[in-house]
């Protein structure tokens, strides 16, 4: 069983700045790309961020030259630096990762449970 445990979310004002971060853990022999989504009501979760293992990111446009993902093979955690925030930020944050339990099984999906980025004054 895997577990993606985010943390970091908040209410921050307009051009402020929030850190995410996303420990996965239970059993897991290694991890493979993890991301970022965000959803708001009523409308598609979409992609925010991801970064495999061997560092290479991408990023919805909104995003670029704001927010950073960042991963720790080591620890099987990715974070989400986000500056300069908007109103339009504001949503649930849900981490994504692809897990793999043992060296005989395959890449599995999990999500985390969200955590809610407010961005108001």
């Amino acid at each position: 069983q895997v577990q993606l445990v985010e943390s970091g979310g908040g209410l921050v004002q307009p051009g402020g700045s929030l850190r995410l971060s996303c420990a996965a853990s239970g059993s897991i022999f290694s991890t493979a790309t993890m991301g970022w989504y965000r959803q708001t009501p009523g409308k598609q979760r979409e992609l925010v961020a991801t970064i495999t293992n061997g560092g290479n990111t991408n990023y919805r446009d909104s995003v670029k030259g704001r927010f950073t993902i960042s991963k720790d093979n080591a620890q099987n955690t990715v974070y989400l630096q986000m500056n300069s925030l908007k109103p339009e930020d504001t949503a649930v944050y849900y981490c994504n990762a692809d897990v793999r339990s043992s060296r005989f099984f395959p890449l599995m999906n999990y999500w985390g449970q969200g955590t809610q980025v407010t961005v108001s004054s």
